[in-house]
């Protein structure tokens, strides 16, 4: 009986140091494999540098944009931009015009 003993204390002992090997493996684990881990610092990278070059392609449509509304302002209109806008989106033409399709 003193043989089981003897194991069934080792096992008591090595339970608590394995016990607490598995949550630091398992925290290892995630901090390299995991969702925000080492290895997906490479993707967030990558996402980064894409978003940053979509919003510099945004800020010069929105300047394109701000730059037009500038030209409509009913203040001080360009006639050529307003002449142009309602050709285009519009569809109209003057009655002395001639439409010559390009097809």
């Amino acid at each position: 009986m003193g043989g089981a003993s003897k194991s069934l204390g080792l096992i008591r002992r090595s339970a608590v140091p394995a016990l607490a090997l598995i949550v630091v493996g398992t925290f290892a684990g995630h901090a390299v494999a995991g969702p925000n881990g080492l290895l997906a610092w490479g993707g967030y990278h990558r996402a980064l540098e894409a978003r940053k070059t979509e919003l510099a392609q945004l800020d010069r449509q929105r300047e394109q944009l701000r730059h037009h509304s500038a030209l409509l302002d009913p203040r001080k209109a360009d006639p050529d931009m307003a002449d142009e806008l309602v050709r285009k989106d519009l569809g109209l033409v003057r009655p002395d015009e001639v439409i010559v399709p390009l097809d």
